[in-house]
């Protein structure tokens, strides 16, 4: 059978996606285009409501393709899936299988079995008390020289704005002994960079079904795995970081110097609103600490703005965080109303033209602040990891590489050599574009 999978979302979502597709190819399935699919996955994210609009427009487009071939359907997963669950067999019935996070380990036999009875559907809705195992698929030769992880699924925390502990149930920690497995089947298959992926990374171990192992603890027997060079995590709570999770970064050479950490508003008075259990001062607090153990950390965050209830004072208070920290990278959104979620109750709602105007000036900033970073870079001799060939160097210059430095910024570079796919490449910055910087190799 053809597949093709579309994902959209958060880096879990890649990794479960990542893996379907390996598990189905494994079995003899073949990763085709669109236009030639038999079997449409749509891996769904419904943290905002634009992702999810994004799915429902494009379950019309695909209904197109199931109309004209009839052998031809659909199979929904994710956190829209988990949210609106068995309607969508009757809203669009083209689709013969639901699943949520906790059900995609289930998912290449639920294929198999749909394919061998035609009239059957299955949802895969269940939430489960521990994490489930997936079986291991190698990976296919010549893949990207990165990888995720999945250490945990689901979160426990309620912000009051976020439907993820509702579609992604609470928070169950994965067996420490079978992350160590995968990650060193990982760098056995050629990986060299492995981003270890939660909800809220930091508080693993602490659920019920922990075996003993601290966020710190497992940090530290990932980054010490002989012929791994690169770690990262994300995301990561400022509540939960401990103090060992922040020296990590000045202790060993694997832990990259670069850090996702969500401060959603620089008001304290929102962020009680919020539910972060956290404050404006506690979060520098912890910037301060990182940039001591290691100054040239690359820092990002998510904001939210136009949350209910925030005036222009609180706004303001954001921006002097943003400018404060300095952040080399921000995901900025408006807020918007999940279903189910408190703040969906709260009656002060934001007009959308401020929402707008915010989001706007927010941006704006942190396209100085990206650029400020990104200028700073210029003259350093930095080791980029190669990710593939890059369009964005000249073509007189020789064949075009792109890849990222520790910190995480892109970094694209010329050279006329071989295929440099998985290398670690020293390369001297010598120019910065919008989001992302140009170099040149530097043997010296």
């Amino acid at each position: 059978m053809k597949f093709h999978i579309f994902t959209f979302g958060c880096q879990m979502n890649v990794c479960d996606s990542d893996w379907i597709e390996r598990a189905l190819i494994a079995r003899g399935w073949e990763s085709a285009s669109e236009s030639g699919a038999q079997i449409f996955l749509i891996n769904t994210c419904s943290v905002r409501d634009k992702p999810e609009q994004k799915v429902y427009s494009l379950l019309g487009r695909l209904r197109n393709y199931c109309r004209n071939r009839p052998e031809t359907w659909v199979g929904v997963g994710g956190c829209v899936a988990q949210q609106i669950g068995r309607d969508f067999w009757r809203r669009f019935p083209e689709v013969r299988l639901i699943f949520g996070p906790d059900g995609v380990a289930s998912v290449p036999d639920s294929l198999e079995r749909l394919q061998a009875q035609p009239d059957l559907r299955i949802s895969l809705l269940d939430f489960e008390d521990s994490y489930l195992e997936r079986d291991a698929v190698p990976r296919a030769g010549g893949a990207a020289p990165q990888a995720f992880v999945n250490i945990m699924q689901g979160c426990d925390n309620f912000c009051t704005y976020c439907i993820v502990p509702y579609t992604r149930g609470r928070q169950k920690s994965r067996p420490s002994v079978r992350i160590i497995q995968e990650c060193r089947d990982l760098i056995d298959s050629g990986v060299q960079e492995i981003t270890l992926l939660g909800q809220n990374v930091n508080s693993y171990g602490l659920d019920a079904g922990g075996d003993g192992t601290g966020f710190a603890e497992l940090l530290e027997q990932v980054c010490t795995l002989p012929g791994l060079k690169r770690v990262r995590f994300t995301t990561s709570h400022p509540k939960d970081i401990a103090p060992d999770v922040i020296e990590a970064f000045s202790r060993f050479p694997a832990l990259c110097p670069g850090l996702h950490l969500p401060f959603q508003s620089g008001s304290n008075r929102i962020l009680k609103r919020m539910n972060r259990k956290y404050t404006r001062e506690s979060y520098l607090e912890i910037i301060q600490g990182l940039r001591r153990v290691r100054p040239d950390i690359a820092l990002s965050t998510d904001i939210i703005v136009g949350f209910p209830g925030e005036f222009d004072a609180d706004f303001r208070q954001t921006l002097e965080v943003m400018q404060e920290v300095g952040f080399d990278n921000s995901f900025s959104f408006k807020y918007s109303d999940r279903p189910g979620v408190r703040a969906a109750s709260f009656q002060d709602k934001i007009p959308e033209a401020d929402k707008s105007l915010r989001l706007s000036l927010l941006q704006k900033e942190q396209d100085r602040l990206t650029q400020k970073s990104l200028q700073g870079l210029v003259g350093r001799r930095l080791e980029v990891l190669v990710e593939g060939p890059s369009p964005k160097t000249p073509p007189d210059r020789g064949t075009s590489w792109k890849g990222r430095e520790p910190g995480g910024r892109i970094v694209n570079f010329s050279d006329s050599g071989q295929d440099l796919t998985g290398e670690l490449i020293p390369v001297k910055i010598v120019d910065a574009k919008k989001h992302s910087v140009f170099g040149e190799v530097d043997n010296t």
